[in-house]
């Protein structure tokens, strides 16, 4: 008794298996390929943008810092 219990139920378990991979196997065809990169530079171009335009502002700062004048009086 025991033992119809255990290979109805090593059954079950292989015909779950085997039904869960055959249909991949059937249809044949692979996973799906990696998607292709979003970016197309833009972004890269952006934060170099930034980066430039930050070193401006900081170099422009420090020009006018020297100009200025020091008032002690």
């Amino acid at each position: 008794m025991t033992s119809s219990k255990v290979s109805s139920g090593l059954l079950s378990v292989f015909a779950l298996v085997f039904a869960i991979t055959l249909p991949t196997a059937v249809n044949g065809q692979p996973f799906a390929p990696a998607p292709a990169p979003t970016s197309d530079g833009t972004s890269i171009d952006q934060g170099i943008a930034y980066l430039l335009m930050l070193l401006a502002l900081v170099l422009t700062y420090i020009i006018h810092t020297i100009d200025t004048p020091l008032n002690l009086s």
